[in-house]
């Protein structure tokens, strides 16, 4: 009998009480990984931990603000401490995004949350996580939930330019630590509900006339392609990529010029 394609691995997945980060981290726990859990959301995350658990996995949750000035920090210490060194990391935490926050209305606050969770605390986890697996020669696994927002502007300019600076970490860790043995790739999914995604404003139904597929994605069908991101079965070769799963939404002009302003 084939063994599962995580056994004896931790894994740390950030934005993990719903949404894309949820789906993953259920992915993970049920292909064997030992899945540390984190969110602001600690009712959800909980949850989600404790239902895992119910099923026979390992997870275990921790709550954190990834925009406070220490939250990245904090989190990383207090993980690293309890659970000792992941071989795979998650970002997948994101603030949510309100279509009100367009590039007349966006505040100061709004847009420095956006950043510091999305870009700083992604950086900062995936670098101090990356100095623990090179001192203990783990060849891990990183993997950034990014947009596909990075490249294609949508009137959420805070929105927009943290999942661009998510792109270009991925591609900076992916050139330093590969000599070590360890990845670094990012997903850009399409419109897919939960977490972040509200798919009950209007648009939603000229959204899915745009994608290929005719229909929303799902979280479990990001979690598939995350899971063989991180599985060196199937993807021991790929390092600093994006991948996108979208259903082929961005085959499509879904946004048209002028119509969001």
């Amino acid at each position: 009998m084939e063994s599962k394609l995580l056994a004896q691995e931790t894994a740390f997945v950030t934005g993990a009480a719903s949404g894309i980060g949820r789906g993953i981290a259920i992915a993970l726990a049920r292909e064997g990984a030992r899945v540390v859990l984190s969110d602001i959301d600690a009712q959800r995350g909980e949850e989600t931990a404790a239902a895992l658990r119910r099923e026979g996995c390992d997870a275990i949750f921790m709550a954190a603000d990834l925009a406070a000035p220490d939250g990245a920090e904090t989190l990383l210490k207090g993980s690293l401490d309890k659970f000792g060194t992941p071989s795979i990391f998650v970002h997948a935490a994101s603030p949510r995004r309100l279509e009100a926050d367009n590039i007349l209305n966006v505040s100061a606050d709004t847009w420095d949350r956006m950043l510091s969770v999305n870009v700083r605390a992604g950086f900062l986890l995936a670098r101090g996580i990356a100095r623990r697996m090179m001192a203990n020669g783990v060849h891990g696994r990183m993997l950034f939930v990014t947009s596909l927002h990075a490249d294609s502007p949508r009137n959420l300019p805070h929105y927009s330019a943290s999942k661009a600076g998510q792109t270009m970490v991925v591609k900076e860790l992916a050139k330093a630590l590969g000599p070590h043995g360890i990845r670094v790739n990012a997903i850009a999914p399409g419109a897919v509900p939960g977490g972040g995604f509200d798919a009950s404003g209007a648009g939603i139904e000229r959204l899915t006339r745009c994608t290929s597929l005719r229909r929303l994605g799902t979280p479990e069908e990001i979690a598939g392609m995350a899971l063989a991101l991180l599985a060196d079965r199937f993807s021991a070769y790929v390092t600093g990529t994006t991948v996108v799963v979208d259903g082929g939404l961005s085959l499509h002009n879904w946004i048209e010029p002028g119509e969001l302003y």
